[in-house]
């Protein structure tokens, strides 16, 4: 297989992504609702400030305190290794074969089998707080996002890397014309990596924190249950497939655009 030969490979597999994200992209602009936006406006401020403080107190916490306990519930070394297996693969075999059998390989590690380890560790204390039910929510969606990071090669602790999954998972539930901003944004970051600076990832923390806690605020008042320390039930399988098929799309993306320019490279 040559060079020319795997760049077109490289273009079949990144008009696929395409055509999901115009399918995310439709989604997005049908999702907003009249209805919605009415039993917002009848819902106290309070609730909603206390819920957004929730969200971003649990993001905080994490990122300071519980990478640790995430890290205890998979085998980075073996993820890592995972990693350069399938990348070998691609670089020897070069096919689209290969390309999906890659795609294919990552998104079989939906696992929820380790939600008991996370919630032990991380949602029940071990971080001393009071809000276990939206720590155990986004800890266990970080849990996951880690893991697809490390199957294709990307260092979810550095800076640039937890901008880029901050902005991916507020892109995510985005909706409407919000959404075509946040994806932009993603995609920048994706061509353009930089490394953010403290402020900037803290800002960051406070946007994706409101938007959390502004798309699941109306959910949770209609269930009637206390908004502030409790975000389990139904509704947090549906956000945990819509945020891990948006961030697993984004990151084979990025793989695809890395190969497809080590590939330019080397034909030059």
């Amino acid at each position: 297989m040559n060079d020319e030969q795997f760049r077109l490979a490289c273009e079949k597999e990144l008009k696929y992504i395409a055509k999901q994200e115009r399918k995310l992209q439709k989604q997005a602009m049908n999702s907003g609702s009249s209805w919605k936006n009415a039993v917002e406006s009848l819902i106290p401020e309070k609730i909603y400030i206390n819920l957004r403080a929730a969200f971003a107190t649990a993001f905080n916490l994490i990122f300071e305190k519980g990478l640790d306990v995430i890290e205890k519930t998979y085998s980075k070394d073996r993820l890592m290794k995972d990693f350069e297996n399938n990348d070998l693969a691609v670089d020897n075999i070069q096919t689209r074969r290969e390309l999906r059998k890659f795609r294919s390989n990552v998104s079989s590690s939906k696992r929820w089998k380790s939600i008991i380890t996370t919630a032990e560790g991380v949602g029940l204390g071990a971080l001393g707080i009071g809000l276990p039910d939206v720590v155990l929510f986004i800890g266990f969606i970080l849990q996951s996002i880690y893991e697809v990071a490390l199957k294709y090669g990307y260092d979810y602790n550095k800076p640039e890397e937890r901008l880029l999954i901050l902005k991916m998972m507020s892109a995510a539930i985005a909706k409407q014309d919000k959404w075509l901003k946040a994806d932009l944004e993603v995609e920048e970051l994706i061509r353009n990596p930089k490394e953010p600076d403290y402020d900037e990832i803290e800002m960051q923390i406070g946007v994706t924190a409101d938007d959390f806690a502004l798309d699941m605020l109306v959910l949770k008042f209609i269930q009637g249950l206390p908004v502030v320390g409790v975000v389990g039930g139904l509704s947090n399988p549906v956000y945990y497939n819509k945020i891990m098929e948006y961030v697993r799309l984004k990151y084979h993306k990025r793989y695809l655009l890395n190969k497809r320019e080590e590939n330019k490279e080397e034909m030059e």
